[in-house]
């Protein structure tokens, strides 16, 4: 009974997910901001109709989903694409990874939260949703400058997150010395771009081997299952293995966008269940736990990204028509978030509520409002003309 439970949910959530990407298209919302709200509506929060069985696929899901991103986001950062947009992708990221942590941690330290534990929420409001960023770019159509340097901060904005978190956590935890987060960070990050090279380099001089000029989708989806569960394993960074592992195939490949093609075509089932998973794993009481703290919160992280989006555009040298649209199209956050929210919270369990409470509810916040905001900057860069002066 718990296996046609199973397979009739299932079956039922990819029919629900058909409805509502039509509605998207309909009423020109983000189809990822429509399948969480289905999400949402079917889960714990609100009609709780998922059975266990369904939202325990939620982890290995969100695992396979996120590599498949992960590997097509390395596949922007090519030669040709840092070359272009190199200068603008370096500094946008670092800008608003900087900007951020010091303007969330600022106006919560004034609003009277705890300087130390203000330090850590800015840190974790760094982190971005390059799953729901991506999707929202494809969705749209769109190719042009503006998109491929969005795509390339996506890539590597939540490794420079990733430090700064660690960092951010090594000055406030003074107990267990500087050493054991950034060797954490160090082991994280270090060994999934390790893992990414000594799987994407062979696979860049093997892939089309099989079938002469075009990899054959079992040796697509086979990368991607190596390497996220390589990853697990050896307990690095599947996203950062993921954009390592898709950079050294679109830069050393001979057929490299073959094998893109192939994770493009066998994505979007993955993706139609996590983010239906990801909407029934919101909490919508922690969006009211904290009450003007969590406004608060969440207005700092809108003002940080549109402050440090701007400063970065302009030494990132990009078009006039793009200096102010990087901070609302990188607003979308979520899995990696949470997952500081966690560390953060392991380590000082006295703020452990109150770090939960304020990420959840600015997830909720910010994966529903997130997708909107970048949709309808990269039609506004469109319309103005992305590459104006």
């Amino acid at each position: 009974m718990d296996q046609a439970l199973l397979l009739i949910t299932l079956g039922v959530l990819f029919l629900g997910s058909l409805l509502a990407d039509k509605i998207g298209h309909l009423t020109r919302l983000p189809r990822v901001t429509m399948l969480l709200l289905l999400g949402l509506l079917v889960g714990p929060s609100c009609l709780d109709l998922l059975p266990a069985s369904v939202t325990d696929l939620f982890d290995p899901i969100s695992v396979v989903a996120l590599t498949m991103v992960a590997f097509l986001l390395g596949g922007e950062l090519t030669r040709d694409n840092l070359a272009r947009h190199g200068r603008a992708i370096s500094a946008i990221s670092l800008s608003i990874v900087l900007g951020t942590t010091a303007i969330v941690w600022g106006g919560l330290t004034l609003f009277g939260v705890s300087p130390e534990l203000a330090l850590l929420l800015g840190a974790i409001a760094t982190a971005t949703d390059p799953a729901a960023i991506s999707d929202v770019i494809r969705q749209s159509g769109l190719r042009n400058g503006f998109t491929e340097t969005l795509a390339g901060i996506v890539a590597i904005d939540d490794v420079w997150g990733l430090l700064m978190f660690s960092l951010c956590l090594a000055l406030v935890d003074q107990t267990g010395g500087w050493a054991a987060p950034l060797l954490g960070a160090g082991r994280d990050i270090g060994g999934g771009i390790l893992l990414g090279l000594g799987i994407g380099i062979p696979a860049a001089l093997l892939t089309g081997r099989l079938k002469q000029g075009e990899p054959l989708q079992t040796e697509a989806i086979g990368v991607v299952l190596l390497t996220a569960g390589l990853a697990i394993w050896l307990e690095v960074s599947f996203l950062v293995a993921g954009m390592a592992a898709g950079a050294m195939i679109a830069n050393l490949a001979r057929h490299h966008e073959h094998a893109f093609h192939e994770i493009e075509y066998i994505e979007w089932p993955f993706m139609l269940l996590f983010f239906l998973l990801a909407g029934a794993s919101l909490e919508l009481d922690a969006v009211w736990a904290l009450g003007w703290i969590s406004l608060a919160y969440v207005g700092l992280r809108i003002a940080a990204r549109l402050v440090s989006g701007a400063i970065g555009a302009r030494i990132g040298g990009v078009p006039r028509a793009q200096m102010h649209a990087y901070g609302p199209a990188l607003l979308p956050q979520a899995g990696v978030a949470v997952g500081m929210a966690l560390v953060a919270a392991e380590t000082f369990p006295d703020w452990a509520a109150t770090i939960m409470t304020l990420t959840i509810s600015a997830t909720v916040f910010f994966e529903i409002a997130g997708p909107l905001a970048t949709l309808a900057t990269l039609r506004r860069v469109d319309r103005t003309g992305q590459d104006a002066p």
